[in-house]
């Protein structure tokens, strides 16, 4: 769900941060509208883009934390992460934040917000509806099966994700609210008509989820993923792929990064096979597509039981959530053969 900047988020500031924390002059800085739950812009020097400035809403990444100061020293073990990828383990497809002169990787800016500075890869970005032909499936399962098998020191204490919904609380929530009326705005009553038609689908898939954690259990093959590396997370350029926004990093089951690239081809995954001598979980391969999917059905109804206005995005992600409503597969884009 893509977002215009907070009015609170003014350019000096983000300018001042850059001058203070990495000792940095820029001419000018320009908002980049992609991405959900944190804010882009492009950093420029004699009109050209030289890094690339992200500001992380600490409110919105259940995944890490239900208060602010917990999701702001889970992001900075992220960045850690990304950056002892990059820099000690040698996975260059790895874009990791840059240093500031303090040594830090990120910096608070307000008690909502925190900042972080990457260099700009210059390339073609990829979004979230993009096809991903095999050739591109294959690099990114060979720099899957690398991070699969890299270790990170344990001082930088990587997370272990749960077999569970980040957000069941806020889901199991709003199922117990639709015997009233949602009125945060134009969508809060359809979305409440349309949960209430379909929450009998919901509930079931929540316990499908249950049972498929129960069933997995723990594993001592877990392992580090990236949790999200979908086209809208890739970037082409000239001397490969890179793979941004680490802040999902953790510990699980390797199928939390594979069941986006499975494309119902029996053979669709044997090269990460062959690279790592694992066998596929189906179990696990099920549970992170329901899990994913559960997950977007409640960041849906919560952005439309909140306070909202008609955007041109509005729309788009009203079909979407009507889409998963309706057991729509949620595999976040279109994978083909070429």
């Amino acid at each position: 769900m893509h977002a215009p900047p907070p009015a609170t988020l003014h350019h000096r500031d983000l300018l001042g941060a850059l001058s203070s924390f990495w000792t940095l002059t820029m001419d000018d800085i320009t908002y980049v509208q992609k991405g959900g739950g944190s804010y882009h812009w492009s950093a420029e020097q004699d009109g050209q883009p030289r890094y690339f400035i992200t500001v992380d809403d600490l409110d919105t990444k259940p995944w890490i934390g239900e208060q602010r100061d917990e999701t702001f020293e889970g992001l900075g073990v992220a960045y850690e992460v990304a950056w002892h990828l990059h820099h000690e383990v040698g996975l260059s497809f790895v874009v990791s934040p840059l240093r500031g002169t303090h040594g830090g990787l990120h910096l608070r800016i307000s008690d909502q917000y925190s900042m972080a500075l990457f260099p700009f890869v210059d390339g073609h970005a990829g979004s979230w509806q993009d096809p991903l032909p095999d050739w591109r499936r294959a690099v990114l399962l060979e720099d899957l099966a690398r991070l699969h098998e890299a270790r990170v020191p344990p001082h930088l204490s990587v997370p272990r994700r749960a077999l569970d919904l980040a957000e069941r609380s806020d889901l199991v929530a709003a199922l117990g609210d639709l015997d009233m009326a949602w009125q945060g705005g134009a969508f809060s009553e359809p979305a409440r008509l349309a949960v209430t038609a379909r929450a009998a689908s919901v509930r079931g898939w929540l316990e499908e989820l249950d049972l498929l954690a129960i069933h997995l259990g723990d594993s001592p093959d877990w392992v580090l993923t990236h949790g999200e590396p979908h086209p809208g997370n890739l970037i082409d350029a000239s001397d490969g792929l890179r793979l941004i926004d680490w802040d999902t990093v953790a510990i699980a089951f390797p199928e939390r990064d594979l069941w986006m690239l499975h494309n119902g081809s029996p053979d669709s995954l044997n090269l990460y096979a062959q690279l790592t001598g694992r066998v596929m979980n189906e179990a696990a391969m099920r549970f992170y597509q329901l899990e994913w999917t559960l997950s977007d059905i409640a960041a849906f109804i919560g952005a439309f039981r909140s306070p909202h206005r008609e955007t041109e995005w509005l729309p788009q992600n009203w079909e979407a959530f009507l889409h998963l409503l309706d057991g729509g597969t949620s595999t976040p884009y279109d994978l083909h053969d070429g």
